[in-house]
């Protein structure tokens, strides 16, 4: 998982402002601030090709711990350490340990429309909109079963209340983004939300992150998931 740019692994930079673009897989054109240092370009699209097997891998899935489905998602091919496949992930496993806790939802319905909100959510939406997508992904998810709408209005309240209980841990911890370290604690705000709101008990267990190796801009011991030898690793001199 050490890579950036999925062409030639090389690391990203953002640019100021968004600027005409070639996908360098798929050749689409269209505009955006990221590229890796070698200039390729990939699109949302081919970054997170294959990713629509994320709703079969859910409905086989008995767990009701969804830092478990979780873990599991991120191991599948169609998982990069960072990447907008997480937007999707977040919301789908929370989706399936609802469920499976015994939420009543059509999950296979639930995950198809989990699938193309998450997908809307392009990435560096962390940086650039102030609101990562994995925790506006738990937001989609308590929309979803609580069955919001912009008209609605305890839905609506309740979904958004997720939303910023997500982003204020995100932002607490600071950046630089890991897609893996948002995606847990907004797992974690999203299952004490659901206990308490809800009234769904879903499991959780400890969270020691394995992905410290593979993501550049690790933030070490600063991470609540840090195994000691990460925290070793970034310690300062």
């Amino acid at each position: 998982m050490r890579e950036e740019c999925l062409v030639c692994k090389a690391p990203l930079e953002y640019l100021e402002n968004s600027e005409p673009m070639e996908c360098a897989i798929c050749h689409k054109k269209e505009s955006s601030r990221s590229r890796c240092v070698n200039g390729h370009y990939i699109c949302n699209e081919c970054h997170t090709e294959g990713m629509d097997a994320v709703i079969g891998l859910c409905l086989e899935e008995s767990s009701k711990n969804p830092l478990e489905i979780m873990e599991r998602l991120m191991r599948q091919p169609f998982c990069h350490m960072h990447g907008p496949e997480h937007h999707v992930m977040v919301g789908c496993a929370l989706l399936t340990a609802y469920r499976n806790a015994g939420g009543e939802i059509a999950l296979e319905d639930a995950l198809i429309e989990m699938y193309g909100r998450g997908k809307a959510v392009p990435g560096g939406s962390c940086g650039f909109w102030g609101a990562c997508g994995a925790g506006l992904s738990t937001g989609m998810f308590v929309s979803i079963i609580s069955g919001a709408t912009p008209l609605t209005e305890d839905a609506f309240r309740l979904s958004h209340f997720m939303t910023s209980k997500s982003l204020e841990q995100i932002g607490r911890i600071g950046g630089p983004r890991c897609c893996k370290r948002d995606s847990f604690l907004s797992i974690l705000c999203a299952v004490e939300f659901v206990g308490e709101h809800f009234g769904i008990q879903m499991e959780k267990s400890e969270v020691v992150c394995s992905y410290a190796s593979g993501n550049h801009q690790c933030i070490g011991k600063r991470c609540p998931f840090a195994s000691a030898k990460a925290m070793l690793r970034h310690a300062p001199e």
